[in-house]
């Protein structure tokens, strides 16, 4: 395998380049001195932001791109064998990474690296640790799955040893780092197309607990079901979360929340207990139970890395979100427009449960499934979540990786509502949808766009 070596700043060539954790780790590189280049599809926000900060994008991916003065080529787990650059690397036999091999590495250069792990919360909670550790001084670098405000996009450089990053399961890429934290939100059935099952899934986040060595340490949301046999192999000190303050095995959590009370906007104030006694009062300013959770797990991240507690519950209210958790867009005509990459079922209840407090008359959500295996795997799961709106319209079906082999569509999960007594529309076109919520929405009404692909753009259409 290549070695990134720091000391020595090389060429390095990011196929994908735009993408969210792409675009920072090639950021991070930029900074220490490497030359940088790369591609993607089309011109976005992130690539003339990477354009602006001096790197070369190539728009379109094509052979010809790829030439023998790159010392080493970075791919993601999306490039497929037949992309020409791939192609290129390949025949020109140019060293290659993974992008998860390449943040393992990165990591390494850190003495305090934290990974954030679970099927969902990843970029939420790495946000309220990155947000943590900044208001405390700690000068963190940071890579984040989602652009965060307060450190003006996705990623942040810091001349300290702490990193924090996201971790993903899929395709076992977080197997590749090296964290001193590893932080487990939850573990759920997701990414059925290259994991077998649930006990499949439990055992990549089993071998991902076991990475810290003897000084490192496990954070772990101790709801999760059989939460110690995920950590059996832990070598160095485990901390359980709860919100109630009791974990599955029926032993106490480290970390707890009691007189929990939301606003009127669904957001939680809390007594966040260490080890059932005050650790201090947090006022979040993002909605939902579930965030109440999020700030556990970055409470007992702050406290490993020994930022004052106070300063601490400053920056956990400080936190507004990140780019599409619960953004609130604007309104158009007294309707109110959130957009949210809620994507799987267990998000998607997360999501309408905080929209339930949040100030509206009707309910609306416009939901576009991601991936043709998702959808098939949890049909009745997305019928049962989506079920909580008042109304839903669908879009079709965002294919991300795949292609349609399934016999799956957004009309069936459509009547799939219809059928349980719920409103439901399914419309082919964005245009059709933009023009039935023009004419369908009233004033007080909440719309959410839902989803992890495009689907936002129809809310930024109605905005306009």
């Amino acid at each position: 395998m290549y070695k990134i070596d720091f000391e020595k700043p090389s060429k390095i060539y990011f196929v994908g380049i735009g993408g969210i954790s792409m675009s920072g780790l090639a950021e991070i590189l930029n900074n220490a001195g490497f030359t940088v280049a790369g591609s993607d599809r089309d011109e976005s926000n992130v690539t003339r932001m990477l354009e602006a900060a001096g790197i070369k994008v190539f728009y379109g991916q094509k052979y010809e791109n790829i030439t023998k003065e790159y010392d080493c080529v970075i791919f993601t787990a999306a490039i497929h064998k037949d992309n020409p650059e791939y192609i290129a690397t390949m025949e020109l036999g140019i060293p290659y990474l993974s992008r998860a091999e390449l943040l393992g590495q990165i990591m390494k250069n850190y003495e305090c690296a934290v990974a954030v792990a679970g099927t969902h919360g990843k970029t939420t909670t790495t946000s309220m640790i990155s947000e943590v550790l900044v208001g405390a001084d700690m000068d963190p670098t940071v890579t984040v799955g989602g652009m965060l405000k307060s450190i003006g996009g996705n990623i942040r450089v810091g001349k300290s040893g702490y990193f924090v990053a996201e971790a993903c399961e899929y395709t076992n890429s977080f197997l590749q780092f090296y964290p001193k934290v590893s932080v487990i939100l939850n573990v759920e059935e997701d990414h059925m197309d290259f994991f077998k099952d649930l006990n499949d899934i439990r055992n990549s986040f089993s071998k991902f607990a076991a990475l810290p060595e003897e000084d490192g340490y496990v954070v772990i949301n101790g709801d999760i079901p059989d939460y110690r046999e995920i950590v059996k192999d832990v070598r160095g000190k485990v901390i359980t979360y709860s919100i109630d303050g009791t974990n599955t095995d029926g032993n106490p959590a480290d970390y707890s929340a009691s007189d929990i009370n939301f606003n009127e906007y669904g957001c939680a104030s809390f007594t966040l207990l260490y080890k059932k006694k005050e650790w201090g009062k947090v006022t979040l300013s993002v909605p939902g139970i579930h965030n109440v959770g999020n700030a556990l797990a970055a409470a007992a991240v702050a406290d490993i890395a020994g930022a004052d507690r106070n300063v601490a519950a400053q920056a956990l209210h400080g936190f507004k979100g990140t780019d599409r958790r619960f953004e609130r867009k604007g309104e158009f005509g007294g309707v109110t427009v959130i957009d949210d990459y809620a994507h799987h079922p267990t998000e998607i209840a997360a999501t309408l449960s905080a929209a339930a407090k949040y100030p509206h008359r009707k309910l609306w959500v416009v939901f576009q499934p991601h991936t043709y295996t998702r959808t098939k795997a949890f049909f009745n799961e997305f019928a049962e979540a989506l079920s909580k709106a008042d109304a839903v319209v669908f879009a079709d079906i965002y294919s991300a990786r795949e292609t349609d082999t399934l016999g799956i569509s957004s009309e069936n999960l459509k009547d799939e509502l219809i059928k349980r007594g719920n409103e439901a529309y399914y419309f082919g076109s964005f245009k059709e949808i933009e023009d039935f919520l023009r004419a369908s929405c009233i004033k007080d009404d909440l719309l959410i766009t839902m989803g992890a692909g495009d689907v936002y753009l129809i809310g930024e259409e109605l905005l306009k």
